[in-house]
């Protein structure tokens, strides 16, 4: 026989459903107000009858038979897991933020032990839709950490992660997260090297009313990413110079400055370097983000511009190989590819990296 060391509203409700009583009928059974039973149901785990009412809910549930005995552990065992479950969900959401400000920091140790606390024990097939939320955010986030270290192909990869959360957001019917990793498969497919298809991706994004009007305006920034990288700077620094009208529109001073290091590689791409520094230096004077990756971003643009001058060269190579120091202290691999990749384009080894 099932016993219950101490009564809460939980109990309570667990023992009327098993009666199969109204509360009206179990306020009578028990002898107790009407109000009372009201207040267990709403208050739940959270409030205890008084000594004497704990006694008659002894009584009850002991003259009880065997058959509301059977329905009373099941429901009351069902209670407990769902009251364990929140408190999960309310920690899983604690972690989702933490792993936020790590991403921020790229402190992708930490973010990954938090990452793989829930995705590693859970099976999406077993959880609500609450769960699988949290789990489809979690997804997202493993994917950002991925790419962020350079890991954007293969089974244990940013595109891995972001098809799966595409597909769990997909069945729960939540455009706004399905657009958004949308936009970051096609910051994947940029990164590697699929430039005409990553922009036309962004193209119709940049016009998805699924995404915020931030979204879409970093949607038509990228287009002019892709293109720049493909020579096609002329329509990229038109793309660009659209998107920065819509972030300082939108008031997002980060964004924004973002654009300015983005005009500065397309200005750069046709030879005007006066203005391709003008802008870089705007960008750096103005960005409020202090993280190690948009340091290296910076740097690496910045040292790229420079390198275009054979006067600024040896200037161009220090930056570049602060900008390397940093991507490698953070573990940001496609950012140091990147680095090995201008310095060979013009002629300086990769060895050099490693001072």
């Amino acid at each position: 026989m099932v016993s219950v060391q101490q009564w809460t509203g939980r109990e309570a409700r667990a023992l009327r459903s098993a009666l199969r009583m109204s509360t009206r009928a179990f306020a009578d059974h028990l002898g107790v107000a009407l109000r009372t039973v009201a207040k267990w149901e709403k208050l739940s785990e959270s409030t205890q009858p008084r000594p004497d009412t704990q006694a008659i809910l002894d009584t009850a549930l002991a003259r009880a038979d065997a058959a509301v005995h059977g329905r009373f552990e099941t429901l009351l065992t069902g209670a407990i897991q769902r009251t364990r479950g929140r408190a999960d969900y309310e920690t899983w959401t604690e972690d989702i933020d933490r792993v936020i400000v790590c991403l921020s920091r790229q402190n992708f140790t930490f973010a990954s032990s938090l990452l793989n606390r829930w995705l590693g024990p859970h099976d999406p097939r077993t959880l609500d839709d609450k769960g699988l939320y949290l789990y489809g955010r979690s997804l997202v986030l493993l994917g950002d950490l991925q790419r962020d270290q350079g890991a954007i192909l293969g089974p244990l990869s940013a595109r891995h992660s972001y098809s799966n959360a595409h597909g769990l957001f997909t069945a729960l019917d939540i455009p706004r997260r399905t657009a958004q990793i949308e936009l970051s498969l096609a910051v994947v497919n940029e990164m590697s090297g699929q430039l005409g298809a990553s922009a036309r991706q962004y193209e119709e994004l940049a016009d998805d009313e699924r995404l915020s009007g931030r979204d879409r305006a970093r949607a038509r920034l990228w287009v002019g990413t892709a293109l720049s990288k493909e020579g096609n700077n002329d329509y990229a620094t038109r793309a660009m110079s659209t998107a920065t009208r819509e972030f300082e529109d939108l008031g997002e001073p980060e964004d924004w400055s973002v654009a300015q290091q983005k005009l500065a590689l397309a200005h750069r791409g046709v030879g005007d370097l006066t203005r391709a520094l003008n802008y870089i230096g705007i960008a750096r004077q103005s960005g409020t983000v202090d993280s190690p990756m948009q340091r290296v971003r910076l740097d690496t643009a910045h040292g790229h511009i420079l390198l275009s001058d054979s006067a600024t060269r040896n200037d161009g190579l220090s930056v570049l190989d602060r900008a390397a120091q940093v991507a490698t202290q953070y573990g940001l691999s496609h950012q140091l590819r990147s680095i090995e990749g201008i310095r060979r384009s013009y002629g300086d080894p990769p060895a050099a990296l490693s001072r």
